[in-house]
């Protein structure tokens, strides 16, 4: 049985890798794939992410997304795992713009290299990870989506979110009939990215994304969907 031919009903995951989990939604995600029984293991780059992941009953791993020999490193700290489920949650803002501002050299690669080419690199290690019927998640966002687009604000994130969407595509070409993969949209969240004016607690919102996995169908694969299941235009 394929991953596109599974009863959606009876997947649960028992391995969990989740990328870029040191707080926020990545974090949320920890705790709740815990609290559900799983064997999570998740990454943060710096030492207190780290603790803060094994406190939660996390296996905790350094891994900094934006640097390549980090990135590389991963394969062997994975080697002979297989995951369930992978998400790669990892992602910066950068500047907060309302208009046509230029970007600087360095705000552009630190938003691309974090949001694109990390993803670019990890995803090629994290293949051979995939325990059979896994689903792979990628955190996007509909602010990446050009059919919804109504506003230029943030638009180097933007830009890197519709980059990200298109990797997914790649990727669900790949992984066709072994995973189901997908682009999450976790709606506006309260987190240090979203800030305190956001809709949606994080607990809420990780609530969501975790049913959107359990119940994936195979008319989801290489999507992008929202928390509440809706899926959403590119």
């Amino acid at each position: 049985m394929t991953a596109e031919q599974q009863d959606t009903g009876s997947w649960a995951p028992r391995h969990v890798l989740i990328i870029g989990a040191s707080r926020g939604i990545g974090f949320e995600l920890v705790r709740q794939y815990i609290a559900e029984g799983c064997q999570v293991t998740a990454t943060a780059r710096q030492a207190d992410g780290l603790e803060r992941l094994q406190r939660a009953g996390a296996k905790a791993l350094m891994l900094d997304v934006a640097s390549a020999a980090g990135a590389s490193a991963l394969a062997w700290q994975i080697d002979g795992e297989a995951f369930d489920l992978v998400v790669l949650n990892a992602g910066v803002y950068g500047p907060a713009t309302q208009g046509l501002d230029t970007p600087t050299g360095a705000d552009f690669d630190a938003v691309m290299h974090t949001n694109v080419l990390a993803a670019m690199r990890l995803l090629p290690q994290l293949v051979d990870a995939l325990a059979p019927n896994a689903r792979l998640a990628l955190m996007s966002s509909r602010m990446g989506s050009m059919a919804l687009r109504n506003s230029p604000a943030g638009w180097l994130y933007r830009a890197s979110k519709a980059a990200l969407n298109s990797v997914l595509c790649d990727v669900a070409l790949v992984l066709r009939g072994r995973a189901l993969c997908l682009a999450l949209h976790p709606g506006w969240v309260r987190t240090d990215m979203g800030g305190p004016g956001a809709d949606l607690e994080v607990a809420a919102s990780v609530a969501g994304l975790r049913s959107v996995l359990q119940q994936l169908q195979a008319a989801h694969h290489g999507r992008l969907l929202d928390h509440t299941g809706e899926v959403l235009p590119w």
